[in-house]
């Protein structure tokens, strides 16, 4: 076997090793599909520039494919670098442009537009044509764009990305600089050709140095599987190289050539050896692998499951933050662990920390109150501070804060307290896991230090409560007492007001009706105006005694049901006819869908035509002129439903559960009617429930609203409900 065949074996297994686990650790995240793509077109370059040595017919194809490849390349080790440092690299035209380029010249690498021909003599030298001078020029402006990038993450980025920036770099060099010179300087330019094996060495040192950043600094974040594989790998290595070693030479030494049943018996008890003692060697680097690679390891759920458990079971905030430090302590391994609480219901600032942790001073505690409040995150990590923080981290690494958890609902806001964790005893970093999991306790701990906090004003404030009851309970007994008697006196004088009002407003009505129908002699066109608004009036007036006549009558438990059997067609007919007048006199148009047929129901007729001339009253008071309202009645084969749908102002949405209440009117309606009173939706949902029904409604701002109710067949129609008998004086039912 060769040095350049050799070398080829041992870059591709590692440019592959790498790429496969950075792929399986994250198939999703974009810079690990681009890493995998770098190693993948590494591997290809290794091979393509192996096989150019070969003098043979496919020599130039190889070569070209050798500078194809580079192309390819040193453009994904660009994208890896920028996307490494910057987002969105398909935002930057400038990477759109460099990238397109790339792939033409990458196409035209393998055409003679870069390499025309070989040269002839003792070594056949690609002849390079004027593409030549286009790769080259590709070739040098992502080196100069790479070197930037780079240069400018150790510049500006945080300590993890500037020191991942640094590894990088000393991978790059030797692929970007070193691999041009010999591929394609020395042959070209020097004749020479016998460095053109080496390439290989540049790309395995370039992985080598990406996996050092891996294992080192935490880029990609897969240092615990690939610990986890060399657990196995190396146990494997051993056990082959052990027994394979005592299995040979106990066949040389002992046995015939030949393997006889003894050497079978023997092979076979070795094996089961082999197999008996591979997990006591396993668990051997086990123990070792999780010294170096793994010794900050922890089951999360556990973690999450004991933290659970703690917060449901303390209630006090000292016990349960001690007891909260300890878990954290336990898993990720701190070297101290301090809570602090701001000032709470006049007690002031309260530290809680574990041993070792240092003494905060006020000055201190008052910076980082006024600066994390207007960064964006909760979880602040020392090492990730950008430089416009450099005073602020300053501080934290005066007092070896390593993460500073802020312990808020939202990241716009100070919270109540901080979490702060001093480095991890093992050295390393905090992992994305690490700062994933204090983020999840920290918003389920804001919850529970809220309950402890109340739960501590609740206990304090118990001493004095007992008596401030006492006292409150006797004046508001007395108050009471006084407000229903008012109460009382209010529904006996709306009562006894309504009753006097009803008769001389039914007789207004009647007259002015009379007057209009030219009973009294014909009059003219002003006079019946006239009459028409006051006859609306009127009949507006009788509708608002008789909501409050039920009204006073449910105070009083008097608000009952008088079923009888009613025909909803003719019911609902004659409610329209009663308002088309007043429809016409504001411009609208009045429709009633009528039905050829309605299952008859027993009903309490009186009550039901006053829900149904409510809703036509409030279609036609809330529609602006020129609208249309239609009053639906259908029959479905479980109920009988009434619609009244209108294209008016509709409700507001923030206030529709609002609308059935008493006295409650939205704000768009009180500027349409300032006039209303609020009781006509409050009595209708009340009859149609006390009748057995619901009530129907939908509505949407500035389109309209269908107000409306459904009647279950099934309970009120004839020959199902059952009318009181007639000698009876007593209503069916009683509405509560």
């Amino acid at each position: 076997m060769t040095i350049g065949l050799l070398i080829l074996i041992l870059s591709t297994l590692v440019s592959l090793f790498s790429g496969l686990f950075v792929l399986i650790r994250n198939p999703k995240q974009s810079i690990n599909k681009i890493y995998s793509f770098t190693s993948l077109i590494l591997i290809l370059f290794s091979i393509v520039n192996y096989l150019s040595l070969n003098n043979g017919s496919s020599k130039l194809l190889f070569i070209r494919l050798v500078m194809m490849t580079t192309t390819v390349g040193v453009a994904s080790i660009y994208i890896l670098v920028y996307s490494l440092n910057t987002e969105f690299f398909w935002r930057s035209i400038l990477n759109r442009v460099l990238l397109i380029i790339s792939l033409i010249i990458a196409v035209l690498d393998i055409t003679p537009f870069v390499f025309r021909g070989l040269s002839s003599g003792t070594y056949a030298l690609p002849i390079p044509s004027i593409g030549a001078f286009f790769y080259l020029a590709q070739f040098l402006i992502i080196l100069i764009l790479t070197g930037y990038h780079l240069v400018q993450g150790i510049r500006k980025k945080q300590s993890i990305t500037r020191k991942q920036n640094k590894t990088l770099l000393i991978g790059v060099i030797p692929i970007l600089i070193l691999a041009p010179i010999t591929s394609f300087i020395f042959p070209i330019v020097l004749k020479n050709s016998n460095y053109i094996v080496l390439s290989p060495i540049y790309s395995t040192f370039f992985v080598c140095m990406v996996g050092y950043t891996i294992i080192k600094h935490g880029l990609f974040d897969i240092k615990l599987i690939i610990a986890r594989a060399l657990t196995y790998m190396m146990s494997i290595a051993l056990v082959a190289m052990i027994y394979g070693m005592i299995l040979l030479g106990a066949i040389k030494l002992i046995f015939h050539p030949h393997i006889s049943l003894i050497a079978q018996v023997f092979l076979a008890l070795s094996t089961a050896l082999a197999a008996l003692s591979f997990q006591r060697i396993k668990r051997m680097f086990d123990s070792l692998t999780s010294k170096y690679f793994y010794q900050d390891a922890y089951d999360v759920q556990a973690f999450l499951d004991s933290f659970n458990k703690i917060l449901v079971t303390t209630f006090e905030l000292d016990p349960l933050l001690r007891k909260v430090g300890d878990i954290i302590e336990q898993n990720l391994k701190p070297k101290y662990i301090v809570f602090g609480i701001k000032e709470i219901n006049e007690k002031p600032i309260r530290i809680i920390g574990t041993k070792n942790s240092p003494e905060f001073n006020n000055s201190d505690i008052a910076f980082v109150r006024s600066v994390t409040p207007r960064m964006k995150t909760k979880c602040i990590v020392t090492d990730m501070l950008d430089e416009k923080y450099k005073a602020l981290q300053d501080v934290m690494k005066e007092k070896e804060v390593a993460v500073l958890v802020r312990l808020a609902t939202n990241t716009y806001e100070e919270g109540i307290g901080y979490l702060v964790l001093g480095p991890k005893k093992s050295g390393n970093i905090y992992s994305s896991q690490d700062i994933k999991v204090l983020e999840i306790i920290a918003n389920e701990l804001v919850v529970a230090i809220q309950n402890a906090l109340h739960t501590e004003e609740i206990e304090n404030f118990n001493i004095t409560l007992q008596e401030k009851i006492k006292d409150a309970t006797h004046k508001l007994r007395k108050t009471n007492d006084k407000l229903r008697a008012l109460d009382e006196a209010k529904d006996d004088f709306v009562s006894m007001a309504s009753h006097q009002l009803r008769t001389p407003l039914t007789s207004v009505k009647g007259n002015i009706s009379l007057v209009l129908d030219g009973d009294a002699g014909k009059i003219t066109t002003l006079q019946r105006q006239l009459l028409e608004q006051a006859f609306i009036s009127s009949q507006r007036m009788v509708f608002l005694i008789a909501d409050l006549l039920n009204v006073s009558r449910l105070k009083t438990g008097k608000f009952v049901i008088e079923p009888s059997e009613v025909d909803m067609v003719n019911v609902v007919e004659e409610e329209v006819n009663q308002l088309i007048d007043t429809a016409k006199s504001r411009h609208l148009t009045l429709e009633y869908q009528k039905p050829s047929k309605i299952t008859p129901l027993i009903l309490d007729e009186t009550k039901t035509r006053q829900v149904i001339m409510n809703f036509i009253d409030n279609a036609i008071y809330y529609t602006p002129a020129g609208g249309t309202i239609k009053v639906v009645l259908s029959e479905t084969p479980t109920a009988v439903e009434c619609r009244v749908i209108d294209n008016g102002i509709g409700v507001p949405k923030h206030e529709q559960h609002h609308l059935f209440t008493k006295f409650y009117r939205a704000g768009n309606a009180q500027k349409a009617r300032p006039d209303g009173t609020g009781l006509g939706l409050f009595m209708a949902k009340k009859v149609i429930i006390a009748e057995g029904g619901a009530i129907i409604f939908e509505t949407e701002e500035g389109k309209g609203s269908t107000f409306g109710f459904s009647l279950p067949k099934d309970k009120l129609a004839v020959g199902v409900a059952q009318l009181p008998p007639q000698e009876s004086k007593q209503p069916a039912l009683v509405a509560k």
